[in-house]
């Protein structure tokens, strides 16, 4: 029995690691913890009714004062005016009530964001556990544990893309012109994928696919063109997030934007987003690297590149390192982007009310309603670029050479050299697409022809 157990001593940790994790999960319920404290906002209807003794209070309404004599005339001038109104100012508080537990589970999506949640700490925990143990070759595929972590991170990404698919057919959730240029940029996504999978550029891209067959360069394309026109919206949303959270559009109200912990996160996911984005784009990477020999550089290239920046083994575990570093700031500004997108219904509702003597509050009532029905769906949407850069890195990185498929070419390259790639390749696709839907969209906000209301 020992022996067996000592034979199969990576498979029966990472079993065991899975199952106690299960239980932990099942009663911590970290995936609820991780949304706790933050804010929604309601704007019910026919307050002076539904108000009497129940103990609420609003938590922003018009400016106004009891005590001050200054007010009070000018609401008797307002009620012997000529046109009289029938705005009533009770109606247009709104609650501020705190996320817990009775709240997330009854949304939309809860069950899928809560499982994609869960399936991403046992995946990352078991990789982590592989890697710290490593590979043991004489053991075979189940004995060194190997399988068990490849086929929860597979199951993961499964997860993410149908959840994923999902929304993005969901009626309710989005515009059609959003499913239209969702469409669209899967296909341009697709394109893409054939470009760089076919090698058409190859002083372009810092990738080595070798020359791949027309089956993989198929998968690869559809891959990178599902996650082109998935992550479409959720760029958008995460936009609107930043420029509202950094306060970009001057509103001066501190319950609308965020703090100073908040907008440093957010500042920070997008430049270290868009810099790592750029780490596999050939001008930038033949600048931070430098050769071992510069004996045989042209004058033209006597300058910085090639002769400044790390060796070629430290460029990669860089880049590396800053997809992680990439995905970790995704995850954590999960809770100021999602708080944002709560937070607008607030600003909508707070356009309307000054934005007219008699405003017509039915459209910000709405779109209370419609942020916090939809809230655990965009919580999914801003968690799954986090969850499928750690998965596709964390596949990357895992040593194959006790597979049979290693023993085989793909293409020009051995399959685990291969996959390895691959992996990078479609972890940095993420952010690549993700920090070029939020750039874009942060420029057509700055321009005027996005605006946020």
């Amino acid at each position: 029995m020992l022996e067996l157990l000592g034979a199969y001593r990576n498979l029966t940790l990472q079993i065991l690691l899975s199952l106690f994790l299960t239980l932990i999960l099942s009663f911590v319920k970290i995936s609820i913890i991780f949304l706790h404290g933050l804010c929604t906002y309601i704007q019910p209807e026919n307050l002076n009714q539904n108000n009497a003794g129940n103990g609420l209070r609003p938590a922003i309404r018009r400016p106004s004062s009891t005590d001050d004599p200054k007010s009070n005339v000018e609401v008797r001038r307002r009620n012997r005016s000529k046109d009289k109104s029938e705005f009533d100012e009770s109606n247009a508080q709104i609650f501020r009530i705190k996320l817990d537990e009775d709240h997330l589970r009854s949304r939309m999506y809860f069950t899928e964001y809560n499982s994609i949640f869960v399936l991403l700490f046992l995946a990352v925990s078991c990789f982590l556990l592989q890697n710290y143990f490593g590979v043991e070759d004489s053991h075979g595929v189940l004995g060194n544990g190997l399988m068990f972590p490849i086929v929860l991170g597979f199951i993961a990404l499964c997860k993410v893309f149908v959840a994923l698919g999902k929304i993005s057919i969901e009626r309710s959730a989005s515009k059609k012109s959003e499913k239209k240029l969702s469409l669209i940029f899967g296909v341009l996504g697709f394109v893409f994928g054939i470009i760089i999978s076919a090698g058409v550029f190859p002083k372009g891209f810092d990738f080595h696919l070798g020359s791949v067959d027309a089956f993989c360069c198929i998968v690869i394309s559809f891959s990178m063109a599902c996650i082109g026109g998935f992550l479409y919206m959720p760029a958008g949303r995460s936009a609107r997030s930043f420029w509202v959270g950094t306060d970009q559009i001057r509103s001066n109200l501190s319950i609308i934007s965020c703090g100073w912990f908040g907008r440093m996160i957010l500042y920070a996911n997008y430049i270290v987003s868009v810099f790592t984005s750029l780490l596999w784009i050939h001008p930038l990477a033949e600048i931070l690297v430098k050769r071992s020999d510069n004996g045989g550089t042209s004058g033209s290239q006597t300058g910085l590149v090639g002769n400044v920046g790390m060796s070629s083994d430290d460029f990669v575990k860089f880049r590396v390192l800053c997809l992680l570093l990439s995905g970790l700031l995704q995850a954590m500004a999960v809770r100021p982007n999602l708080q944002m997108f709560l937070n607008e219904a607030v600003l909508s509702w707070y356009q309307r009310l000054h934005g007219s003597k008699t405003p017509d509050l039915e459209f910000s009532r709405a779109k209370m309603f419609l942020h916090n029905h939809y809230l655990c769906l965009v919580a999914l949407q801003f968690l799954a670029p986090s969850v499928l850069v750690i998965l596709f890195l964390s596949l990357s990185q895992i040593n194959l050479s006790s597979f049979a498929v290693s023993r085989l070419v793909c293409g020009s390259l051995p399959c685990s050299d291969f996959i390895k790639q691959v992996g990078l390749l479609m972890s940095w696709w993420v952010l690549f697409v993700w920090s070029g839907f939020t750039s874009a969209s942060l420029v057509f906000y700055r321009r005027g022809v996005l605006y946020v209301s």
